[in-house]
């Protein structure tokens, strides 16, 4: 007969970590499971955004309701960031990653994918791939350096060399670890609090997990606001110029 210990390590066994389902396109191997959930929160996106824009009401509700105030939202967030001059390029991409990194986490705390079975590996929430928050990060990266560029040309260098020249060495290790960190605290929170609900779901299966995943649901929420807020910050440092004047106060 089983003690306690073993059924803790025969049930842990069942929790798969570190397994892909790969799709193989020529010599490439993609993360299957990754564009199968992707493609799944970019579909929510759209259905949302065409109900909310099908008919539009002078006063709105249900989901038109809904996407305005997370438009103003976002609207909000852009402009304390960038400035309230700059910020509505910018909107849209400041929006697009804030919902689908928060419909991407809480994909991954409320659908049950893990009744889908795959040949192998399992369906999880695109955000607790470090692929994934890699690549948005990068996105992020390169918006920061268009939005300096495209403002400043050139003169942008100017940033990497203030206050003083030695700066230089710190401003282009600065530029390195930006995109790291924003990858690793999402890919970081995310992953953890997966795995802290399916053991916890695995050994005590009833009531005692729905706390966690409640808190789950805010830490979610909050890491989305986290990242869409920096990312932000840095397309509006890269903006401002080199006496700190590019942000008004309002």
């Amino acid at each position: 007969m089983l003690n306690a210990f073993n059924l803790s390590n025969v049930l842990l066994a069942e929790l798969e970590v570190g397994k892909q389902f790969y799709w193989h396109l020529g010599n490439l191997e993609l993360h299957g499971q990754v564009f199968l959930v992707s493609w799944f929160v970019i579909g929510l996106l759209v259905v949302a955004s065409v109900l909310a824009t099908r008919k539009i009401q002078m006063v709105p509700a249900g989901v038109q309701n809904l996407m305005e105030y997370a438009l103003e939202f976002i609207r909000d967030l852009a402009k304390t960031q960038i400035g309230e001059k700059e910020y509505r390029p910018w909107v849209p991409f400041i929006g697009t990653l804030f919902l689908f990194i928060f419909v991407s986490n809480w994909s991954g705390a409320l659908v049950p994918w893990k009744l889908i079975r795959l040949p192998e590996g399992e369906l999880a929430a695109p955000t607790s791939d470090i692929n994934t928050t890699i690549a948005l990060a990068l996105l992020t990266s390169l918006a920061y350096f268009y939005a300096g560029f495209s403002k400043k040309g050139l003169g942008y260098f100017g940033n990497y060399v203030q206050p003083v020249p030695f700066m230089l060495p710190f401003k282009i290790i600065e530029d390195f670890t930006k995109p790291l960190s924003l990858s690793f605290r999402l890919f970081g929170n995310i992953l953890a609090d997966e795995l802290v609900v399916g053991v916890l779901v695995l050994l005590v299966p009833l009531f005692i997990p729905l706390p966690v995943m409640a808190l789950g649901l805010f830490t979610s929420a909050i890491q989305a606001l986290i990242f869409a807020t920096l990312a932000a910050s840095y397309i509006g440092e890269a903006m401002e110029d080199h006496h700190g004047e590019g942000h008004e106060e309002h």
